[in-house]
């Protein structure tokens, strides 16, 4: 087979086919910016530092995909939020908008061409796409609709929402999942062949309401981006166990899911054909492992996956995380079981 480049080795994967070796798709933020001797802060407000720090983990460590997600703050700042900047943290919101209330009208109405910080994303991207889409996947971000809502209402007043008074929250999951359609397709506009989906605060919710409020309009969302032609992945952090009969029916084409949930349990709910991520421990595995150990639990993910299968952790990669470590994270995986 003919040494292939990291967009090849990611696509083949995805149309159902056996590329040279595993793809590696690893998430870095904080690490991203540190590593380029940046930071966090810098790394969510302004798009030239995610584009160099993306690039170089890229070609000193082996990805094969460069990234755009940051931060889950882009569309919050869209609809009023003001975003605070920190070089430990990076970015958090000031005031939830919607503290005080699920009133729609309070909210600014995001235009992802211009709102500033959803423009630094498209930026990002087209940055990443025009010098090296040829050689490099790139990856878009939007928030899921529940880690929108609870982004805008406050993460204690959702879940108050959604068991006691759920109408005007759906009203606004359905208004978020409309914008992040919008941001989702500008992405792809600006470049970008797989847009991620972040619904972390999902994992907290029981599966008849996450079916029955959360999982129509994901798939909207996931229906949406399908339709404009790229591949869609999901990121939910947490044990999601509880949620992979739903999760299955979305028609995914990568599923990142956490170190406590079980691939083969993941597997037995979506099929075969929906990739999914290694789910190795950040903590454990990575930041404390060890060479060796990454191999060892790479070789389990895979063996457990399946040929579906790229390589990275079930979550970001810490900061301070030894190099040696993501090298061997990175390092070319066969098939062979």
């Amino acid at each position: 087979m003919d040494a292939m480049n990291g967009k090849q080795r990611f696509m083949k994967l995805l149309a159902g086919e056996a590329p040279d070796f595993v793809p590696r798709t690893p998430i870095l933020m904080r690490y991203a910016a540190e590593y380029i001797g940046s930071d966090y802060g810098a790394f969510t407000a302004d798009h030239s530092v995610l584009v160099e720090a993306n690039i170089r983990c890229a070609e000193d460590f082996g990805f094969d995909q460069l990234s755009a997600i940051s931060d889950p703050y882009r569309e919050a700042t869209g609809f009023g939020g003001v975003p605070v900047f920190d070089p430990g943290s990076g970015v958090h919101l000031e005031r939830p908008p919607l503290a005080d209330g699920v009133d729609l009208g309070l909210l600014a109405h995001p235009d992802p061409q211009t709102s500033p910080r959803m423009r630094d994303r498209l930026d990002a991207i087209a940055a990443m796409a025009s010098r090296f889409g040829d050689t490099y996947s790139v990856l878009g971000w939007v928030e899921g609709p529940a880690a929108e809502a609870a982004d805008l209402r406050g993460v204690q007043d959702f879940f108050v929402d959604l068991l006691g008074d759920p109408e005007p929250l759906c009203d606004l999951m359905d208004h978020v999942t409309e914008v992040g359609i919008s941001f989702a397709l500008a992405q792809v506009a600006a470049g970008a062949d797989t847009i991620g989906i972040g619904d972390a605060v999902a994992s907290q919710v029981p599966p008849d309401i996450y079916e029955q409020m959360i999982l129509p309009r994901e798939r909207r969302l996931v229906d949406a981006i399908k339709a404009a032609g790229v591949r869609v992945k999901m990121h939910i952090c947490g044990n999601i166990t509880h949620l992979l009969p739903g999760l299955a029916t979305l028609g995914l084409d990568l599923l990142d899911v956490d170190h406590m949930v079980s691939l083969p349990a993941v597997r037995k709910a979506v099929g075969d054909k929906v990739v999914l991520c290694a789910n190795l421990d950040p903590v454990e595995h990575v930041l404390r492992g060890t060479p060796a150990l990454i191999r060892d639990e790479l070789r389990r993910a895979r063996d457990e996956a399946g040929p579906a299968f790229v390589a990275g952790a079930g979550c970001e990669i810490p900061s301070g995380t030894p190099p040696a470590i993501l090298k061997a994270l990175c390092e070319p995986l066969g098939w062979e079981v």
